[in-house]
């Protein structure tokens, strides 16, 4: 649960947008869509392996 205090003369505008960027710093809404569908662990584990050897690729790219 998010809790955003709200100071005395506060305008709203102000504690609606610390909330929002609280909100996504938590990646609740990630979780939420990720728990959405069931993956199976080798299928995750694939999308890892995947996503490290084109991160690998781009520093060995830069390196170069």
């Amino acid at each position: 649960m998010l809790i955003i205090p709200v100071k005395d003369g506060e305008n709203i505008d102000r504690a609606l947008k610390r909330f929002k960027r609280k909100f996504d710093r938590t990646k609740t809404m990630r979780n939420l869509r990720e728990r959405k569908q069931f993956t199976k662990p080798s299928v995750s584990r694939r999308r890892e392996i995947q996503k490290a050897s084109y991160i690998q690729g781009l520093r060995d790219k830069e390196n170069i």
